[in-house]
């Protein structure tokens, strides 16, 4: 049977300038947002996601600022796009990115991600899997599983050389790589303040009995996050038998995963396809006062890439994008108060709520366009925020999400 999705809203309309686009509800204090333009598909569901993020939709006052960075302007600018975005994005706390292509040439631009991380000085990447209605899970999985990974260091930014003739039997390459107390602390204090709002189980680990010095300081950080959280079911596990768990019982609860940089990139691309699509969940940076480990910056995107093949077509799936808005929402709500926690509450049931529906795109097993699938997520939300508003401001409370 077909499904015919709600008929599209028109668009928001943008301001004259494209470099500087700004939305307002005329209220006292705008949520202001920086908005990473990407390439190819990425860029289109941006264009999508950004329908969700209207004054008039969610009631609340809005500014967005948009940056292109598209692989043609980070090479005209030498990245200098990247930096000033990264600025924007420490001013205003809040960051919404579209996919972006990373060039393979060693003396290309490289990719926009890694200095975005080092510039707002993120810490943490959290990718959370969670049950999409009417999608069969893989193995069994049945509760939420948030990955929470190291966002620089390790594997990615190493140092590597070669020596010997190139080609030869004995030609050897190295590698140096790093990890600093910092970081593995803020994975860990945050994966544990995650697992008390998810009521979750602390589950898995680096391989920290082959490395002891290396990948042990990550251990001696959860286990000092456990200490100081004796309330969190605390299950170290080495790196490889978290994978085995994964596909074998281990997910018989709520889990965080903590996890240094490469092995949280492994276990995102594993985790979220178990749930039906690794478009079916939102990706967060996160930068940390360096006291509290409160969240100063948060910038959401897709976990997935620009889908090439996908260009033009109207077919990808937005609803990572979609959430990730969600999730900008819920981190502006500790700054800006209920309203924005209700906006982000409407968007994470709506986005949901639709897929329980029917209306889903080709890789759900649906039929829906990207265009139909977003129409249906916003009127959905605008007719959860009318009743909402009916019902008086206790309506639309908080959500858990990581």
């Amino acid at each position: 049977m077909s499904l015919i999705c709600a008929a599209p809203r028109a668009p928001p309309v943008f301001g004259p300038d494209p470099a500087r686009r700004l939305w307002s509800a005329g209220m006292a204090e705008a949520v202001k947002i920086v908005v990473l333009e990407g390439d190819q598909t990425g860029q289109e569901l941006l264009e999508q996601s950004l329908r969700l993020l209207d004054p008039a939709l969610l009631g609340i006052a809005l500014e967005l600022e948009s940056f292109d960075l598209s692989l043609e302007r980070r090479r005209a600018t030498s990245n200098g796009v990247v930096t000033d975005a990264a600025r924007a994005m420490r001013e205003a706390g809040l960051g919404l990115k579209a996919a972006t292509i990373t060039p393979e040439g060693k003396d290309d631009v490289g990719s926009p991600n890694r200095i975005l991380r080092e510039e707002v000085d993120g810490k943490v990447i959290v990718r959370t899997g969670r049950r999409l209605p009417g999608v069969a899970p893989i193995a069994g999985v049945h509760y939420p599983i948030s990955v929470v990974r190291m966002a620089v260091d390790d594997a990615y930014g190493a140092k590597q050389w070669r020596e010997g003739y190139a080609g030869a039997p004995t030609e050897i390459a190295y590698r140096t790589e790093k990890i600093t107390r910092s970081t593995c602390r803020a994975v860990a204090e945050y994966a544990f303040r995650t697992a008390e709002k998810m009521n979750a189980r602390i589950y898995g680990g680096p391989k920290w009995t082959v490395s002891p010095v290396y990948e042990g300081m990550l251990k001696e950080e959860l286990d000092g996050a456990a200490a100081r959280h004796p309330g969190v079911a605390y299950e170290p596990v080495l790196i490889d038998a978290t994978y085995a768990g994964l596909m074998s019982g281990a997910t018989d609860a709520p889990l965080v995963i903590p996890a240094l940089n490469r092995d949280g990139d492994c276990l995102s691309d594993l985790v979220l396809p178990m749930f039906g699509s690794i478009a079916g969940a939102e990706s967060v940076l996160l930068a940390f006062d360096n006291e509290t480990y409160e969240t100063a910056v948060a910038m959401a995107e897709a976990p997935h890439g620009t889908a090439p093949a996908l260009e033009g077509k109207d077919l990808a799936n937005p609803l990572a994008m979609i959430l990730a808005c969600g999730a900008l929402l819920r981190h502006a709500a500790d700054r800006h108060g209920p309203a924005a926690e209700r906006a982000s509450r409407a968007i994470y049931e709506a986005a949901l709520e639709a897929i329980g529906s029917g209306c889903k795109t080709p890789d759900l097993g649906g039929n829906a366009t990207t265009t139909e699938f977003t129409t249906e997520v916003v009127n959905r939300v605008a007719t959860k925020i009318e009743v909402w508003s009916s019902l008086g401001p206790a309506a639309g409370g908080p959500v858990a999400v990581a």
